[in-house]
């Protein structure tokens, strides 16, 4: 099984103006775990009280989900992880030269220290540590391993690869995490971003090259571009790749519809998997084949992730689609007028630039809907 690690609460809330009430902290945390989510990444403690004490909450509602805090490797920051009663700490380092030396100003021997020092600290303590390597698809490979066998030294029980500014496509993706892999006895996660739009399918990749854990966020929540969406990540496992990861799939639009509203960040009406047009069909040629068999135009059925399919009647639609709704709606034109009447359909719709409603259909109908 692919263990899925939610991190809405963290780095999805990094997105530019997003941030959550504790109200919609705790519901999200309560949804994520309802939808079998395994582990939820819940925030950073040392951002200060408010965030510590949505986390104490979070953690006090006793989820089956494992509660991750995230931190930097500083011993102040994994002291305000145990001080919410973290028991699952992720402590992170940027592991490319030009993060090492830009961002901290600092040398790979210091990060190394770093990470041995902070990671002491918290398996000292009795937390389960997880080590992340910032920037690990720009680090030179030979520091990846070498930071990956100390993280493992020192008690590690999982390691984070990022793709931290989103630049890897899937078959580099593989190729470097497969080498990871085969080199460090560690089990690994993937941490993808969406620059290029490949989140999802650099996840996928991460998953065949031997990543037992993939970080998501709902609808692809995130800095920049965003993360890999929960939704296609698990999705795509389950239905590409045969991999089941646990997660009831009929509460992925649920779940999408509250974190956009909570975020004020709404999905487009065609996002993958959960967008509310994904599943409505107009042309003439795709409807005749939803109507014989939904399979002929839909990978799988909409009630798989809680959706409903749609026949949408505009310009586009062919006459069965039209005179197969009319008569949903207890419209039956003679046989003589159907063709006439399908014609006074599609100029409607066309004029409109959009599909009719079922109202409008009845009022360009030769009778009035039942």
């Amino acid at each position: 099984m692919i263990r899925i690690i939610d991190t809405t609460l963290r780095d999805g809330e990094q997105t530019p103006g997003v941030a959550f009430t504790l109200e919609e902290k705790l519901a999200i945390a309560l949804k994520l775990d309802a939808a079998g989510v395994h582990d939820i990444e819940v925030g950073t403690p040392a951002m200060g009280h408010e965030e510590k004490e949505a986390i104490r909450r979070v953690i006090a509602l006793g989820l089956k989900a494992e509660i991750v805090t995230w931190n930097r490797a500083l011993i102040g920051d994994v002291r305000h992880s145990l001080e919410c009663g973290a028991k699952n700490i992720h402590v992170s380092l940027p592991v490319s030269d030009l993060m090492i030396a830009k961002k901290l100003g600092k040398n790979r021997a210091w990060v190394l220290e770093s990470l041995r020092a902070a990671a002491s600290f918290a398996t000292e303590h009795g937390a389960r540590l997880s080590v992340g390597m910032e920037d690990a698809s720009r680090a030179d490979e030979l520091f990846v391993k070498e930071f990956a066998r100390n993280a493992a030294w020192c008690g590690a029980k999982r390691l984070r690869w990022c793709d931290t500014v989103g630049i890897m496509e899937p078959f580099a993706l593989r190729d470097k995490l497969a080498a990871l892999a085969s080199a460090v006895d560690i089990e690994l996660e993937v941490h993808t971003h969406n620059d290029f739009g490949l989140a999802t399918a650099n996840a996928i990749a991460g998953v065949k090259a031997g990543a037992a854990c993939i970080d998501t966020t709902v609808t692809g929540l995130g800095e920049r571009a965003g993360n890999a969406p929960l939704e296609e990540v698990v999705m795509a496992l389950k239905l590409i790749l045969g991999l089941d990861t646990g997660v009831d799939t009929t509460m992925l639009r649920g779940l999408a519809d509250y974190v956009s509203a909570a975020a004020q960040r709404p999905f487009p009406v065609w996002k993958s998997i959960i967008g509310e047009k994904v599943f409505a069909h107009e042309s003439g040629i795709h409807v005749d084949g939803v109507i014989k068999d939904p399979s002929t135009y839909e990978p799988f059925a909409p009630e798989l992730v809680g959706a409903k399919r749609e026949i949408v009647i505009g310009k586009h639609s062919g006459s069965k689609a039209v005179l197969y709704r009319l008569r949903e709606l207890g419209v039956v034109p003679s046989p003589a007028g159907e063709s006439k009447m399908v014609k006074r359909i599609r100029a409607a719709a066309g004029n409109k630039k959009g599909g009719l409603t079922d109202a409008e259909l009845c009022d360009l109908g030769a009778n009035p809907c039942r």
